[in-house]
């Protein structure tokens, strides 16, 4: 995830061209791969297609306004986390539209994505590539496979639970007219710690594997303390610039990560 401050030379341009294709690649064969053994359909490849095209489109940008030459080892962990993504998304489409979701395909996907969150960390750390660009990168994806899966888990718990996937692009919207939302906020594995659980209590919810009671109670649950870790972050925000305290440079509000 290191990114040089240069622009690329015709020599270095194919690297991260051919590491976008690999990763395409690489997601067209798991849409294949659920057609054939998990009954996807049009609507599913169609959503699949759609989001690889808009993570193409992004990452490109993002690596162009980064001038990174390559992607690092962890960056490509996170190109096939957003892969999985990917085959998440299309086997909820395939869901809302043909009333049936593939479940286990589903949670084996979904789990996945998620315990590979773990490790693209720590590659990055322990390789030195950690980089503004490949935080933000893996930071987007967690957001995205949470907003998906609320969707998912929204058909039978109920609305409600969309507030989960949308809270932290409510926020990121909030930013845009309000600038002291903007400041960099400090560190806490409190927060890192509530936004890992919702994507593994939505997974819990989407395997239903719980009584719906039960279900209901756990996402609430977290849901519950997402608010808290958001609404803390807000009025945290808020004191430092009403008081005037020290104000950290400001900086795109991000999701938070497990990194």
């Amino acid at each position: 995830m290191t990114t040089v401050a240069r622009p690329q030379t015709s020599q270095e341009r194919p690297r991260t061209a051919q590491q976008h294709v690999a990763g395409a690649a690489g997601q067209v064969v798991l849409l294949a791969v659920l057609s054939a053994g998990a009954g996807l359909g049009p609507v599913g490849w169609l959503a699949g297609i759609a989001y690889l095209l808009g993570l193409w489109a992004l990452l490109a940008t993002a690596v162009r306004r980064a001038a990174a030459t390559t992607l690092g080892p962890a960056d490509l962990v996170t190109l096939a986390r957003a892969g999985l993504v990917g085959g998440v998304t299309a086997l909820v489409a395939e869901g809302i539209w043909s009333g049936h979701t593939a479940v286990a395909p589903l949670v084996v996907i979904a789990s996945t994505a998620l315990l590979l969150d773990a490790v693209d960390g720590q590659v990055a750390r322990r390789s030195g590539t950690v980089s503004a660009l490949g935080a933000r990168f893996d930071m987007e994806v967690d957001a995205f496979l949470v907003l998906v899966l609320s969707v998912h888990v929204a058909l039978f718990v109920g609305p409600w639970v969309l507030a989960i996937g949308v809270m932290r692009y409510a926020f990121v919207a909030a930013s845009w007219s309000a600038p002291w939302m903007r400041s960099v906020l400090p560190t806490r594995y409190s927060a890192k710690a509530v936004a890992a659980l919702q994507g593994i209590v939505l997974v819990v919810a989407t395997s239903q594997f719980l009584l719906l009671p039960l279900a209901v109670a756990l996402v609430s649950g977290a849901l519950a303390l997402l608010v808290w870790s958001f609404g803390r972050d807000v009025a945290w925000l808020w004191r430092t610039t009403h008081l005037r305290r020290p104000a950290a440079t400001p900086r795109i509000p991000a999701p938070r990560s497990s990194r």
